[in-house]
C-alpha cells in the first residue's frame, strides 16, 4: 500500500494534479525524469556516484528534453525559438515559467536518486539569480539561450580566503577607459565551474570605495582569461576554484552595479536556500524504503527486528519527523508564491526551511542508521550516500548557526505583535514568481510582520501532543516577556542560539499544522509528530538552563517549560502500521 505522504516513484503519476495546477509539459517533464533515473537503475545510479563520474549523461537528458530551460526561465525572459530548440526541442514557450512549487517536486526527485545530479540544478539556479534580477536585455536574452541549448550555470561568489563574506572580495575589475572593465582574481567552492555556459561573478571596482564598488558581472567559463584550478571536492559534484587573469568585462556582461550587487547577491541566496529542503525530503524519503525494508525482513532471535519496541521507536520517529519536513516545506511553498513588498514573511519561513529542515532530515537518517547499523556502509545500498549527503544540506549556503540566528530578527514580532492578512491558499497554480526577482533592498528584516501563530494551534487543540506543545510556546512567549536576555547576553551568540532552537520548533509546528489542515493529514500522525517536538523543546529548555551565561529566572524559565508527551499505545501501534507498510512499498529497478 503506497504512503500518500510519502513520494514513490511506483504510485507517482503527475496526472493526478488538476490541470489547472500542474500542466500537462509540468507533469510530463517530471515523469520523464523518474523514469530516467529508473531506466538507468540502482546498479548504474551507485557506480557513477562511487566513480565520481561528471554528470553528462543526465545533463544530456535535461537539453533533450527542456527541463531546466522550461523550468527555470522566467516567462519575461522567454522569448522565441531559439537555436537549441531549432535542433528539435519541442517545449513550448508559454511553458516556461519560475514557479517554485514545480521547482520544489523537481528537488524532491533530484534528492531522491541523488544529491550530485540536485546540485547541477541547484547551482545552475544561484547562476541564474543576478541575471534574472538585472535589467541587462542583453545578458538576460543570452541566459534563456543558453538555458535552451542546455547549458548550466555557476554562481561566483565565495573565495578561498573570505568565504561568502561578500563585505571582502579580492576579484578586482580595473576600468579599461571604453566603459569596461579587466577582472583579475579567484573564487572558491563555485559549483558547475567546470562547464557553465555563463558564471555570475560578484567582485568590486579598483576606482570606488565602498558599496558604489560592487560589480556583479556575467563570464564565460570557455575564455581563455578563465582559468579552472581544480575540483575542491572528490566528488561528480564539481565544486571548482576558478581564476580569472585579465578576464575582459564589457559594459553589456555588467548584471549590477553598487549596492545594487549586494542586494542581488543576498537575494539570490534567498531563492536558492529554499531548495535544500525538498532537496533533504527526497534523500530521507528513499533511504526510509530501504531501512525499513531492510529491518522488517531481517531476523534476530527468531524474532524480525521491527518487532522489538525500540527499533519500532526509532522509526516512528524518523518516519513522523519525515512528515513534518514535507508538510513544513510543502507550505513555505505557499508564501514564497504570495510574498511581495508589503508580505515579506517568506524572509522568517526560508531560514528555517534551510536550518530546520535539512537539520530534521540529518536526525531522520541518524533514527534510521541506528537500526540498520552496518547495512547502512554497503556500497550496494542508496542509504551509505544518503548518510553522507545529507549532512552536506544543513552546510550550504550558510551554516546552521548563522540561519538560526538569522531567525532571531524576528522573533518578538512572529510571538508578539502578530497583524491581519488575507488567508494564503495552497498555491500550485501555473504562475511565474516574479517577485522573487525584485526582492529590493536586502533590509528591514525587523519591519517583517506576521499572522497570528496561534491560530494554527487553535484548529488542532483537541490533538492532546498539539496542545501540549502549544503549552511550551505560550511559555516561550512568556520567556521573551519576561526573561529575554540583556544587551550584554545578546553579545553571547551561544545563549541565544539555544533560544533560537525554542523559537524555531514553534514556526516549525505551526506551518506544519497549516498545511495539515489544507491537506487532512492523518491526527494520530500529527499527534505522533508533536509528542516528538513536545520532547525537542524540552531538550533545548534543559541546554538553555546549563548556559554558562544563563540569569536564574532563564534557568528557572527553562525547567518550567520542560513538558512529558501524552502518551496513548494504541496511537503509536496505528502510526508504527503505516512505517511497516514502507517494507517493500518500493525498491529502485536493478
Amino acid at each position: 500500500m503506497a504512503d500518500p505522504l510519502l513520494f514513490n516513484p511506483r504510485t507517482f503519476d503527475p496526472a493526478h494534479f488538476d490541470p489547472a495546477h500542474f500542466d500537462p509539459e509540468t507533469r510530463r517533464l517530471l515523469r520523464a525524469t523518474v523514469d530516467w533515473f529508473e531506466t538507468r537503475g540502482k546498479r548504474k545510479l551507485i557506480e557513477d556516484y562511487r566513480s565520481r563520474a561528471w554528470l553528462a549523461d543526465f545533463l544530456e537528458f535535461s537539453a533533450k528534453e527542456g527541463l531546466f530551460a522550461t523550468f527555470l526561465t522566467p516567462s519575461a525572459a522567454a522569448g522565441g525559438q531559439s537555436e537549441g530548440q531549432a535542433k528539435g526541442q519541442s517545449q513550448d514557450q508559454g511553458d516556461k515559467r519560475w514557479d517554485t512549487a514545480r521547482i520544489a517536486a523537481l528537488n524532491e526527485i533530484f534528492g531522491f536518486y541523488g544529491l550530485d545530479y540536485w546540485y547541477a540544478w541547484q547551482v545552475t539556479i544561484l547562476g541564474l539569480g543576478p541575471v534574472w534580477q538585472s535589467d541587462n536585455a542583453a545578458a538576460r536574452a543570452r541566459a534563456a539561450e543558453l538555458l535552451d541549448q542546455g547549458e548550466v550555470f555557476a554562481f561566483g561568489l565565495s573565495e578561498k580566503t573570505h568565504g561568502a563574506d561578500i563585505y571582502s572580495t579580492d576579484m578586482l575589475l580595473e576600468p579599461d577607459g571604453e566603459g569596461g572593465f579587466r577582472a583579475t582574481g579567484s573564487k572558491y567552492y563555485i559549483g558547475n565551474g567546470n562547464a557553465a555556459g555563463l558564471v555570475s561573478v560578484f567582485g568590486r571596482r579598483t576606482d570606488v570605495e565602498g558599496p558604489e564598488g560592487y560589480v556583479f558581472f556575467a563570464a564565460d567559463s570557455r575564455h581563455e582569461a578563465y582559468h579552472l584550478v581544480k575540483n575542491v571536492v572528490d566528488s561528480s559534484k564539481y565544486v571548482s576554484e576558478f581564476r580569472l587573469a585579465d578576464y575582459p568585462v564589457a559594459a553589456e556582461d555588467v548584471l549590477h552595479t553598487g549596492k545594487a550587487a549586494f542586494d542581488a547577491a543576498l537575494n539570490t541566496v534567498n531563492v536558492g536556500k529554499f531548495n535544500l529542503c525538498t532537496a533533504s525530503v527526497g534523500i530521507c524519503e528513499h533511504a526510509m524504503y530501504e531501512a525499513v525494508t531492510h529491518a522488517h525482513n531481517r531476523v534476530l532471535y527468531g524474532r524480525p527486528v521491527t518487532a522489538f519496541p525500540h527499533v519500532r521507536r526509532e522509526l516512528t520517529d524518523a518516519y513522523v519527523r519525515l512528515v513534518g519536513m514535507k508538510l513544513f516545506s510543502d507550505r513555505a511553498v505557499d508564501y514564497f508564491r504570495t510574498a511581495g513588498p508589503d508580505d515579506r514573511r517568506y524572509l522568517l519561513f526560508n531560514p528555517m526551511t534551510k536550518m530546520k529542515v535539512t537539520t530534521e532530515g540529518e536526525k531522520v537518517i541518524d533514527l534510521m542508521w541506528d537500526v540498520i547499523a552496518a547495512k547502512g556502509f554497503e556500497k550496494d545500498t542508496y542509504f551509505a550516500q544518503a548518510a553522507s549527503e545529507i549532512r552536506g544540506l544543513p552546510k550550504l549556503e550558510g551554516t546552521v548557526h548563522v540561519n538560526l540566528a538569522l531567525i532571531l530578527k524576528f522573533m518578538r514580532n512572529h510571538l508578539l505583535a502578530p497583524v491581519d492578512y488575507p488567508p494564503v491558499p495552497t498555491r500550485l497554480d501555473a504562475a511565474d514568481d516574479t517577485f522573487l526577482f525584485r526582492q529590493g533592498p536586502a533590509s528591514g528584516l525587523g519591519s517583517v510582520r506576521f499572522h497570528d501563530w496561534r491560530a494554527a494551534y487553535d484548529a488542532y487543540a483537541e490533538v492532546p501532543n498539539v496542545a501540549r506543545f502549544r503549552e511550551q510556546a505560550d511559555a516561550l512567549c512568556e520567556f521573551v516577556t519576561t526573561a529575554a536576555p540583556d544587551e550584554e547576553q545578546s553579545r553571547d551568540l551561544d545563549l541565544l542560539l539555544a533560544v533560537g532552537q525554542l523559537f524555531a520548533l514553534v514556526v516549525h509546528g505551526q506551518l506544519i499544522l497549516e498545511q495539515a489542515a489544507l491537506t487532512g493529514t492523518d491526527k494520530d500522525v500529527l499527534d505522533e509528530l508533536f509528542a516528538v517536538l513536545v520532547r525537542d523543546f524540552s531538550s533545548y529548555a534543559v541546554e538553555l538552563h546549563g548556559k554558562d551565561s544563563a540569569t536564574g529566572r532563564q534557568q528557572t524559565w527553562a525547567l518550567a517549560a520542560v513538558r512529558r508527551p501524552v502518551v496513548d499505545a494504541a496511537r503509536s501501534a496505528r502510526v508504527w502500521e503505516r512505517v511497516e507498510a514502507l517494507s517493500g512499498a518500493y525498491e529502485m529497478a536493478p
